[in-house]
């Protein structure tokens, strides 16, 4: 995902700082209601302008900050998450050679997967969230020397629902619908590429990268805002007590 996983990170998170002034750079900074026009930090105008002002600023550093917590996340993360998908199939009276799953079932199956996961995932994207944002314009903390100063210091000063669990409503709100249009689509997409009396151990290669890319697109297409919403729960001070609603609500009125 990276570096494109810390440009959507810093976009989505920029305009939660209230009462500092906004400079894009080539343009005047322009303040906020009652606060100085001394210069501020960074708005964004889009993807390309994130991508190339961080790396002009930071350097390649910059667009891969916070990589090794999802790196090593992700083992723990896909080990669940094809561990309980499994265990979920069976739940859901899978037989293999005697009785399929429906979509509906492997879709079922793949939710119930990215419920377990989420508390996998709340802490290690709480981490990376943190190190892509501490010099950008959203951040509210202290800048942090890396992934297990991220965690010593949250558990210090938030605790551990509090802190490193922070915004794991949200995680499960992205997951849950996430991940049941991720396994139904590619399933879906992979059975329909099946040739007549053939079975999915015939599929090439071509078809599950097709059925890869149509469920990538699916798993973020299902609840995006959840995403958004956890970025902003996890890296601003100001939605330390606030829930996944009330922050949505924060979020729709003043960006829409």
């Amino acid at each position: 995902d990276y570096p494109l996983d810390t440009v959507k990170v810093l976009l989505q998170t920029q305009n939660v700082s209230s009462g500092a002034a906004a400079t894009i750079p080539g343009n005047a900074s322009v303040a906020s209601v009652g606060t100085a026009a001394a210069e501020g930090p960074v708005v964004y105008r889009g993807a390309w302008h994130c991508l190339s002002h961080t790396f002009e600023t930071k350097g390649v550093r910059g667009l891969y900050k916070g990589l090794s917590s999802p790196l090593l996340g992700s083992m723990a993360e896909n080990a669940v998450l094809f561990l309980t998908f499994g265990y979920f199939k069976r739940l859901l009276r899978e037989v293999p050679g005697q009785r399929d799953l429906s979509l509906t079932e492997l879709g079922l199956a793949g939710a119930g997967a990215g419920g377990v996961v989420s508390f996998v995932l709340t802490p290690v994207e709480l981490v990376k969230c943190r190190l892509q944002v501490q010099n950008s314009a959203a951040a509210g903390f202290r800048p942090y020397k890396g992934p297990v100063d991220v965690v010593l210091q949250t558990l210090k000063t938030e605790g551990l629902v509090k802190g490193l669990y922070r915004g794991h409503s949200s995680t499960l709100l992205r997951e849950i619908p996430g991940n049941f249009c991720w396994y139904g689509v590619y399933e879906g997409v992979c059975m329909s590429m099946i040739p007549e009396g053939g079975t999915k151990s015939d599929l090439g290669p071509s078809a599950h990268i097709i059925g890869g890319a149509s469920a990538g697109v699916a798993y973020w297409t299902a609840f995006s805002p959840a995403d958004t919403v956890k970025s902003q729960q996890q890296t601003h001070p100001d939605h330390a007590r606030h829930g996944f609603y009330e922050t949505f609500k924060s979020i729709y009125r003043r960006e829409g």
